[in-house]
C-alpha cells in the first residue's frame, strides 16, 4: 500500500503531460562545438532491469562530474529507491556507487558510460511505469541531451519533465517514435538540473521492481529493516542467552535457597568432653558475609572485630569519654597476631591497632580515621582462596558493568552516526540497549561455585541454629564459650537482637565495664559501624539475608 501510494503521486504528474502514441516529435538539435552534451539509450530487459548506455561528449581539457540521486522523492516523507549495478566507463573518466549515488567523473573526450538500473518499474493503477533520470547531477550546463528508450512491447505514454528538481516543466520534445519506443530531447540544461523520463506500458509486460520507502530522517532512520531487524533478532537472542547463562550459574544457588533447611549441628564435644561451637565449614564471620551477599561489607568487618576478640586476640571494654559524656569503647591488643589469623583477620587487626599501639578507643578511631581497602582486597581474595568464588565478585562486577557502559556508548555514538548516515539506527539502538542491560546485569554477574552454593545451604542451617538453639541446650559451665563463639555469627546474619535476649550474660571473658551487656553490645556495634563506614571503602549495611 506504501508503494503504490507513493507511485501515484509521480503517476498523476506523468499523466498530466504523457503524450500518447504517435505523437510527433520536435527537430533534434545538434551540440555546438565546445560544449558538454549527453546521448542516452535505454533498453529494457524481460527481467525488468534497465540496461543504460551515456554517450557523453567532453571537450579536450575539460573534466566534468556528474552525482546520479539513487533515491528520489515521490510524495511527502517518501522516497523511490534504484539499484547501480555494473557501472563502468569506456574512455577517460570513471564511475562509482557510493551509498544511495552513482558517481561519474569524465575527461576531455568522448566517453561511453555504462550500468544496470534496479527498481526502474512500478505498478501504476492496471498498468506498468518505467522511471528513470536519464540527465541530472552535472556540474556544468549540457548544451543538449537526447535519449530513446525501448522495451519488451510498446510503450503506452512517455512524459518527460526538465529544469530544477521538483519543477513540472516539459522537456523540449517526448514522442513514442511510432509507438516502437520513445525519444526525449531537452536543450540547455543547466548544472544541477535534471531530465526525469517517465514511460507507461501495458501491465504484464515486465515485473514491477519498484522500491518506495520512507525518506532520510528521524522516521526512516528508525525504520525496521532487514539490517535493523536482525540486529534487534540479535539482541533477542543474546539477552536470552545471557538469562540462560544466569539461570545455569545462578541455578545451584536457586537451589540452594529454596525449601526448607533445619538447623546444622555446630554444637560439638571437644577433646575435653565440653560442648563448644564449630561453624560449618570452618567459615569465618567475615566470610559468612561476603558469601552470602557478594560484597564486603561493614558489617562483615564489625563482626570480624567481635570475633577477634572472642578468640583472645583483642579485649573489648566501655568506658566513659573525656569529660564524662557518653560512652564509648576501648579496644585493647590482647595478643599479637599469628599464623592462626587469615589474612583478612590480619588486615582487620592491624587496621585497628597499628604497630606500636597497645589500644585504641572508638572515639579515637572516629578522629583519626581507619583504612579498610587492604581488608576488602584480602576478604575478596580469602573467598576466591577458598573456592567459593571462580573470580572475586567486585572484579567481576566492575568488568561487566565497563563492558556495558562502554558498549551502550558505542551504541550511542552508532546510533547517531547511522541516523544522520545510512540509516538503520535500529542497529545503533539494539547495541546501547544490550550495553545498559548488561551494565545493570552486572551486579548479578558474579556467581558462587558449585562449594559457595553448598555453604550457602549450611549457612542457612546456621541461622536456623541461631533461632532455634536455646540455654537448656546448652551445660550451664559450657554457655559463656558457646554463647560468646556464636555470637559473631549472630551479629553477621542479623540476629544479635534474639541471641542477646535468649543467652543474655553479663560477666564476659571479652568484653568488660558494662553493667548491662544486652544495652551496651549494640551501642558498641553501632558506633563502631559508624567508624567503619566512614573509611569508605565497603557498604554500609546492618546484615546479609540468605
Amino acid at each position: 500500500m506504501l508503494k503504490n501510494w507513493g507511485l501515484a503521486l509521480f503517476a498523476a504528474t506523468a499523466l498530466a503531460t504523457a503524450v500518447p502514441v504517435g505523437a510527433a516529435a520536435g527537430a533534434l538539435a545538434q551540440p555546438l562545438p565546445g560544449t558538454v552534451s549527453t546521448e542516452v539509450r535505454m533498453k529494457l530487459e524481460r527481467d525488468a532491469r534497465l540496461s543504460v548506455t551515456e554517450k557523453v561528449h567532453v571537450p579536450d581539457g575539460k573534466t566534468v562530474n556528474r552525482t546520479v540521486p539513487l533515491r528520489l522523492a515521490v510524495g511527502n516523507d517518501l522516497e523511490r529507491q534504484f539499484t547501480i549495478t555494473d557501472a563502468k566507463v569506456e574512455g577517460r573518466g570513471s564511475a562509482t556507487v557510493s551509498g544511495d549515488e552513482l558517481t561519474l567523473r569524465l575527461e576531455g573526450g568522448d566517453a561511453t558510460v555504462t550500468y544496470t538500473v534496479g527498481g526502474a518499474v512500478a505498478p501504476v493503477g492496471d498498468a506498468l511505469e518505467v522511471r528513470w533520470q536519464v540527465a541530472g547531477g552535472w556540474d556544468v550546463e549540457l548544451d543538449k541531451v537526447s535519449a530513446t528508450f525501448s522495451a519488451p512491447d510498446s510503450p503506452t505514454s512517455v512524459n518527460c519533465l526538465a529544469g530544477p528538481v521538483g519543477s513540472s516543466q516539459p522537456c523540449t520534445s517526448a514522442d513514442l517514435a511510432d509507438g516502437k519506443g520513445v525519444r526525449v530531447q531537452e536543450i540547455k540544461l543547466a548544472a544541477g538540473e535534471r531530465v526525469d523520463v517517465a514511460v507507461g506500458l501495458a501491465a504484464g509486460v515486465v515485473p514491477a521492481n519498484a522500491v518506495v520507502v520512507e525518506s532520510s530522517g528521524l522516521a526512516a532512520a528508525f525504520a525496521l529493516t532487514p539490517v535493523s531487524g536482525a540486529a534487534l533478532g540479535g539482541l533477542l537472542l543474546l539477552l536470552f542467552g545471557g538469562v540462560a547463562l544466569l539461570w545455569f550459574l545462578r541455578g545451584r544457588d536457586a537451589a540452594a535457597l529454596a525449601g526448607d533447611v533445619g538447623a546444622v549441628s555446630v554444637l560439638v564435644r571437644d577433646q575435653n568432653d565440653r560442648l563448644a561451637f564449630a561453624s560449618p565449614d570452618g567459615v569465618l564471620p567475615g566470610q559468612v558475609g561476603t558469601v552470602v551477599d557478594e560484597h564486603v561489607d561493614v558489617v562483615d568487618v564489625t563482626a570480624t572485630v567481635i570475633d577477634l576478640a572472642v578468640r583472645n586476640y583483642l579485649w573489648i571494654a566501655e568506658t566513659s569519654q573525656e569529660g564524662g559524656f557518653g560512652h564509648d569503647w576501648q579496644i585493647v591488643r590482647r595478643n599479637p597476631a599469628d599464623a592462626s589469623l587469615s589474612g583478612y583477620e590480619r588486615a582487620v587487626y592491624e587496621a585497628l591497632l597499628p604497630a606500636g599501639a597497645d589500644a585504641v578507643t572508638v572515639s579515637e578511631l572516629r578522629g583519626r580515621g581507619i583504612d579498610l581497602a587492604l581488608v576488602r582486597d584480602r576478604l575478596y581474595a580469602d573467598v576466591v582462596e577458598k573456592r567459593w568464588f571462580a573470580r572475586r565478585p567486585d572484579s567481576e562486577r566492575s568488568l561487566f558493568w565497563w563492558v556495558g557502559v562502554v558498549v551502550a556508548a558505542l551504541g550511542v555514538v552508532a546510533t547517531v552516526a547511522l541516523a544522520l548516515t545510512v540509516g538503520n539506527a535500529l542497529f545503533g539502538l539494539a547495541v546501547a540497549v544490550a550495553g545498559v542491560a548488561l551494565a545493570f546485569g552486572a551486579r548479578s554477574m558474579p556467581a558462587r561455585t558449585k562449594r559457595g552454593s553448598e555453604l550457602l545451604v549450611h549457612v542457612r542451617g546456621l541461622r536456623g541454629y541461631l533461632h532455634g538453639v536455646t540455654p537448656d541446650d546448652v551445660p550451664e559451665e559450657d554457655r559463656e564459650l558457646v554463647f560468646s563463639r556464636s555470637l559473631p555469627y549472630a551479629v553477621v546474619l542479623g540476629e544479635t537482637e534474639r541471641w542477646l535476649a535468649t543467652f543474655g550474660r553479663q560477666d564476659l571473658y571479652w568484653y568488660g565495664g558494662a553493667t548491662d551487656f544486652r544495652r551496651s553490645f549494640p551501642a558498641f556495634l553501632g558506633a563502631l559501624d559508624g567508624v567503619l563506614a566512614q573509611a569508605g571503602h565497603l557498604r554500609s549495611l546492618r546484615a546479609p539475608n540468605p
